[in-house]
């Protein structure tokens, strides 16, 4: 047992001192290790494309030198990286996205649109030397690639050869992202890609020269160097100018072959058709700095992309190398497949291509034609408006009762709508006083902004409903303007005295404010023309912003309804139904706010509130005083219903308590949160003429006698529920006027 292992000794220390031997001979000599890497890249390749690098090292040589390459071989193994592969199979790459092998082909991205293909090495290579970090280590590299454009759509964007430190799709982007980055960390330091692109669409966001290039790009998609695919011919020097390039179709379909040498600190790109030499020149040809870009082990590859448009990326063979600039001559760049599209193919491209663009041609040319219309239009009427014609009449015009007036007029009335004849600024735009025509009528001009939605269709809704509508106790329209530009316009009767807040309130100049009959005359007069409104017209008109401010006193201190911004009309027996919450904050019934739910009652509601605050000289919303409606109400529990009458007309003499308490109970009946409780607008046009027997007339229309009775006596909300109805429609609108939504 023990001479085998002396043998095996002696047999070790031979070895090892013929092999020192041969090393010290082959340290003389380094023409015969560059002999024998020749052999082993001129030998003929596996069936799977690889080199058996173990025959070339071994054929004819004796054991000692065997030993020296595999001790070489160790020794380089710690940072040499190199492969070939004329063809791939699974075990050569890791995938992700949308990249397969198929028939030893290497595809990156099909003809799908937004799709991302990602192929890498299998396992990490070092890109730095261990000995000096910071001096990033050569390679070479070299690949066959094919870029087939779609059959059916313009192709698009583009592949790329890569060192990142992530393989995985995260964090980047489809179409001009070529699958390298995203908006948002393209561009930034942290990413430590060295990229070639090979792209095909020109993106100006990224400063691309062309649609057909070829770019280096670090840590972001704007190249640092590029250059038109193509190259220089074999006669071409450095000294030639560009007209001996020839220009390459990357996605024509047809074999390239790249080759791609980086020295440390320059950088070489060529590319030429499949088949031909290496060109002597090179496409680009750079210094570059990768220290601070490469980490010490990087992955390899390819990524693609395409967007809404595609193409299919395809890599047929690929070679890199990190300690031999000629591993490329491996490469098996004949009898290749062909992908280039047939002439059939083709020309179904170009006649889709053109199909499409007729359409769109035909598209604009119907929108000039339009556009040529309205523009031949608006010269018609600026042709009309010189010669002193009115304006053409609109469509919409037609339907409802037209009142138009020249601007011309409008402005002349108003001294040109001076300082000096602003009467007051509204919710929707200034108000204007003026004399028009030979008559010499005084009017208030109305100025609504176009630009406001809202202030349009207040607009449209006077001229529709207000137009149309002729009664003693309504505001008058007496025309309107719609000028190309500026202010739409609406003009009414001027109303010397003003509007009924002003002669009310605590805050009004005392000789200006309103006595108890005049008081009651304009609460009959409002009353009497919403009874129009509901009853003595056509359709029914829903005005929905009954208030103080929204009454007009004439001469003689009668009452005038106005503003008819909000009006809705429907037919007589039918409900309006559910509508958008309109109104303003303490005027809207508890249905309306809450159900959005307006009928003729939700107006008498809003002439309720009225009667109390006119009767009471208090806004329904005041800051640091209860709701009027709970604070009336509560007086009435308590008997002392008389209380509530405004202080100013007490002082005056007031009226009688018994014709106070008859009016606010009529309010209170009005305001009632249940609206089969309230009462119609004939009825409360009654009590406010002061027929006091109605007994027997209430009962002929339908309801129980004793009306006032009723709505004492009827259970009333308490405190909560007004304060949880006032500051639930207050909430829903921070300005004084609802005009939209719920």
């Amino acid at each position: 047992m023990m001479l085998p292992k002396r043998r095996t000794k002696f047999s070790l220390s031979f070895l090892r001192n013929q092999t020192w031997t041969d090393l010290s001979t082959l340290t003389r000599s380094r023409d015969d290790v560059s002999k024998k890497k020749n052999e082993i890249l001129s030998s003929k390749p596996n069936t799977d494309g690889s080199f058996d690098t173990h025959k070339a090292m071994t054929k004819g040589k004796p054991p000692s030198l065997v030993f020296f390459f595999l001790f070489l071989s160790f020794i380089r193994s710690i940072s040499a990286v190199d492969f070939l592969f004329n063809g791939f199979d699974a075990s050569n790459l890791t995938l992700y996205g949308n990249a397969t092998v198929e028939s030893r082909i290497l595809t990156l991205t099909e003809e799908t649109h937004f799709s991302i293909g990602r192929a890498f090495y299998a396992s990490k290579i070092p890109t730095k030397s261990p000995n000096y970090p910071y001096s990033p280590l050569p390679f070479s590299t070299s690949f066959i690639f094919s870029i087939t454009p779609s059959a059916t759509t313009l192709s698009g964007h583009g592949f790329t050869f890569l060192l990142t430190p992530s393989p995985s799709t995260n964090g980047t982007s489809t179409a001009q992202n070529l699958g390298l980055f995203n908006v948002t960390n393209n561009g930034s330091p942290n990413n430590h890609v060295f990229a070639v692109e090979f792209d095909v669409f020109q993106n100006p966001e990224f400063l691309d020269i062309d649609s057909n290039h070829i770019g280096v790009n670090i840590n972001s998609l704007t190249s640092s160097y590029s250059h038109t695919a193509g190259f220089w011919p074999q006669y071409a020097t450095d000294d030639d100018d560009d007209d001996s390039f020839v220009q390459l179709n990357l996605n024509g379909g047809a074999n390239y072959h790249a080759w791609i040498d980086f020295s440390g600190s320059h950088i070489n790109v060529s590319m030429a058709q499949a088949g031909f030499n290496r060109p002597k020149r090179p496409l680009i040809s750079a210094p570059i700095n990768l220290s601070g870009v490469l980490l010490d082990e990087m992955y390899v590859g390819f990524t693609a992309s395409t967007g809404l448009l595609a193409e299919t990326h395809r890599i047929l063979a690929w070679s890199f190398s990190n300690s031999n600039s000629s591993a490329y001559k491996g490469l098996i760049n004949y009898n290749l497949p062909c992908f280039m599209r047939t002439k059939k193919s083709i020309f179904i491209l170009k006649v889709s291509f053109f199909a499409v663009m007729a359409f769109v041609i035909l598209i604009i040319l119907i929108y000039l034609i339009v556009l040529a219309t309205r523009r031949n239009k608006t010269r018609s009427n600026a042709r009309d408006e010189e010669k002193g014609d009115p304006n053409p009449m609109e469509d919409w015009e037609l339907e409802y009762w037209p009142h138009r007036i020249r601007y011309q007029e409008i402005s002349a009335a108003t001294n040109c709508f001076s300082q000096e004849n602003l009467i007051g600024i509204g919710g929707t735009g200034k108000v204007y006083k003026g004399v028009l025509g030979p008559g010499s009528i005084e009017i208030a001009v109305k100025c609504i902004p176009q630009e406001s939605k809202h202030g349009v269709q207040e607009f449209l809704a006077e001229v529709s409903t207000l137009g149309r509508l002729k009664h003693r106790n309504l505001v008058g329209l007496i025309g309107w303007c719609r000028p190309k530009k500026g202010c739409l316009m609406l003009v009414y009767e001027y109303m010397e005295n003003g509007s009924l807040d002003k002669r009310v309130f605590f805050d009004c100049e005392p000789e200006r404010m309103l006595g108890w009959v005049d008081r009651l005359r304009v609460l009959n007069d409002v009353a009497a023309g919403v009874l129009y409104l509901h009853e003595g017209w056509e359709m029914r008109v829903l005005h929905r912003d009954i208030k103080a401010s929204n009454v007009m006193l004439d001469k003689s201190i009668n009452g005038r309804l106005g503003d008819f911004g909000l009006a809705r009309m429907h037919p007589h027996g039918q409900d309006l139904g559910a509508t958008r919450v309109v109104g303003t904050v303490g005027y809207m019934a508890p249905e309306l706010v809450r159900y959005g739910k307006a009928s003729a009652k939700t107006d008498v509601f809003g002439l309720g509130v009225l009667v109390l605050e006119v009767v009471c000289g208090r806004r329904p919303v005041e800051e640091g005083s209860p709701p009027l409606i709970e604070w009336v109400r509560g007086l009435m529990e308590k008997g002392k219903l008389v209380m509530a009458l405004d202080q100013l007309l007490r002082l005056k003499g007031g009226p009688q308590d018994e014709e106070v308490e008859r009016v606010l109970h009529l309010g209170l009946a009005c305001v009632h949160p249940d609206p089969s409780v309230r009462p119609s607008m004939r009825q409360v046009v009654k009590v406010l003429e002061g027929v006091r027997e109605i007994d027997q007339e209430l009962e002929g229309e339908g309801m129980d006698t004793n009306l006032l009775q009723k709505a004492d006596s009827a259970k009333h909300p308490t405190f909560e529920d007004v304060k949880q109805l006032l500051w639930s429609s207050m909430s829903l609108w921070s300005s004084d006027i609802i005009r939209d939504g719920r």
